[in-house]
């Protein structure tokens, strides 16, 4: 026999079965009857202090997993505070799937609680569709598409909202789990044909973007790379994906306006998983103009590939997985006009490039680095710190440092980190963020001290908001706005019940680190510029 629930509950009930196991939000009056349910199923709820860190931990803990993050919001208000982290998981392909109650009706009565004008039109400009479920039949429908097209199409946030008197309503459960959905292989000639583009490469180059992350384990991407004698850079999101000590890896450094000369050097360059968008190059063009061979599972990624180029909707795991085992068998490594002692020299200068622009912050970086646990996962915010450290910082795994890269939204790091911390138990998390940013999402601090996360959050203080300054004079404006009075940091950690540490020297601040990792909850670590030059 089946058992009816309200709608609310059944939904909670549903997201369980289809594998949900946590779920971030803030309840209230219009959205209660999803909670009626949470307990019941054995899901876990994580009680955000603002709907803007509710959505940042379902981000944070979405990347972490691989699985859909999941959010619950009320009507109003609550829709529009989450609809920042949906715009930030829109641009960097993250499955966030929000939820929120709206109301009955909204054209003849006016002035009711948490009204607005078109909820769900609202939400959908920020998120890759938004739709109403007026039954229980359609929210089912809703919440299948969502989760199904995570896994088969570029995952990106998306929105349902069920009116308060049908989340209200007794419902049936939701049908059986939909068989999962198969890919389509690659057919063998498009592999061949790439081999073949590669073989006969004077200059062969991969460029990996995030989309790449989760396709071969680094020493199977290396080996590909070795087996054509080809060259590799990777995006901030593909850190980690080829070997750092690659012979002919560039790293990730596509910012750099001289990259633009090697990447035209290239005969034939091969684009994984990466949009190659603005905030990847910082050019208005990448400087590709070889052959091209795009990669992607997005659609309008491959649009604007060239007649001398070749567009594959595939995934990054369907076609590398293909190239290796196409170069199994081979015992020789393929001779290419690409020299490692060349590509060390280039990687150097662009080192020095930027510690030049960012003075002392690339020392802070490596003595970071050093002290770090094995598989530390790290979340960065708009900071200095995180623009200069994803330029120089190697990273030995894919899918491990991640950053508000496309929306660009400050206040990330603290609630990303805290929802990448409840996802991995036992495993190391960190969060890097600016003075600035963690004005915007402080209040989660009380969050990971309620959980007791042993989170370190490496607060980078320069006192103002320098990335803007620096703009400003290079403008030619007057700096103005850009400085904002800060409270005592570490005092305000030890009020919502954290630790707080602020090192003077480097070895301290290793010291602090580590011990942070074993805490019984989050401690603040306040740095500020000055720590570079203490001896």
């Amino acid at each position: 026999m089946t058992q009816t629930r309200p709608l609310g509950a059944q939904i909670s009930h549903m997201l369980k079965d289809r594998g949900v196991d946590v779920i971030f939000g803030i309840p209230g009056v219009h959205n209660q009857e999803m909670y009626r349910g949470i307990e019941e199923a054995g899901i876990t709820h994580v009680l955000a202090r603002h709907e803007q860190g509710a959505g940042f931990m379902a981000d944070g803990y979405a990347r972490a997993t691989g699985n859909p993050g999941v959010a619950y919001v009320i009507t109003g208000p609550g829709l529009t505070n989450i609809m920042t982290p949906m715009g930030q998981a829109y641009s960097d392909s993250v499955p966030m799937l929000v939820i929120s109650s709206c109301l009955d009706e909204t054209v003849a009565t006016k002035g009711q609680l948490h009204q607005m004008k078109d909820q769900r039109a609202a939400a959908e400009t920020v998120c890759d569709w938004s739709e109403e479920a007026r039954t229980a039949k359609a929210a089912y429908v809703l919440i299948d598409r969502a989760l199904t097209e995570f896994q088969t199409a570029r995952p990106k946030s998306k929105h349902i909202q069920v009116p308060i008197s049908v989340l209200q309503q007794l419902a049936p459960p939701a049908p059986s789990q939909p068989l999962s959905v198969s890919r389509v292989v690659p057919a063998p000639g498009v592999i061949a044909a790439l081999v073949s583009a590669l073989e006969g490469a004077d200059r062969p180059l991969f460029i990996f973007g995030g989309g790449a992350a989760d396709a071969l384990p680094p020493e199977e991407v290396g080996a590909v790379l070795k087996a054509f004698g080809a060259a590799s850079f990777t995006t901030y999101a593909g850190r980690g994906i080829v070997p750092h000590d690659a012979p002919l890896h560039f790293g990730s450094t596509l910012a750099r306006p001289s990259s633009a000369e090697v990447l035209a050097k290239a005969d034939v360059t091969v684009v994984i998983g990466t949009e190659l968008a603005e905030v990847d190059t910082w050019r208005d063009t990448s400087g590709i103009s070889g052959e091209i061979w795009r990669i992607d599972i997005d659609a309008t990624n491959l649009s604007s590939v060239p007649q001398n180029g070749c567009a594959l909707k595939l995934t990054a795991e369907e076609v590398l997985g293909d190239l290796h085992d196409s170069v199994q068998d081979r015992s020789m490594v393929a001779q290419t006009a690409w020299q490692a002692s060349k590509v060390a020299d280039m990687r150097a200068q662009w080192r020095a490039e930027v510690d030049a622009e960012r003075p002392g912050i690339v020392p802070v970086c490596d003595a970071l680095r050093d002290c770090l646990p094995e598989g530390t996962m790290i979340y960065s915010d708009m900071t200095q710190f995180a623009y200069t450290a994803k330029e120089v910082w190697d990273m030995d795994r894919p899918g491990h440092w991640h950053h508000p890269t496309g929306f660009g939204t400050l206040g990330y790091a603290t609630p990303a980190a805290i929802g990448g911390a409840v996802a991995r138990k036992g495993k190391p998390t960190m969060a890097i963020i600016g003075d600035y940013g963690f004005h915007y999402t402080m209040q989660e601090l009380g969050v990971a001290v309620e959980l007791g996360l042993p989170l370190p959050i490496i607060l980078w203080d320069n006192g103002k908001l320098k990335e803007i300054e620096e703009s400003m004079v290079r403008a030619q404006i007057a700096p103005n706005a850009v400085v904002a009075r800060n409270p005592d940091f570490c005092k305000l950690a030890e009020a919502f019940g954290a630790h707080a540490a602020a090192p003077k020297t480097l070895s301290d601040m290793q010291t602090k680190v580590r011990a942070a990792f074993d805490a019984n909850g989050p401690t603040l670590i306040y740095l500020t510029p000055d720590i570079s030059n203490a001896k």
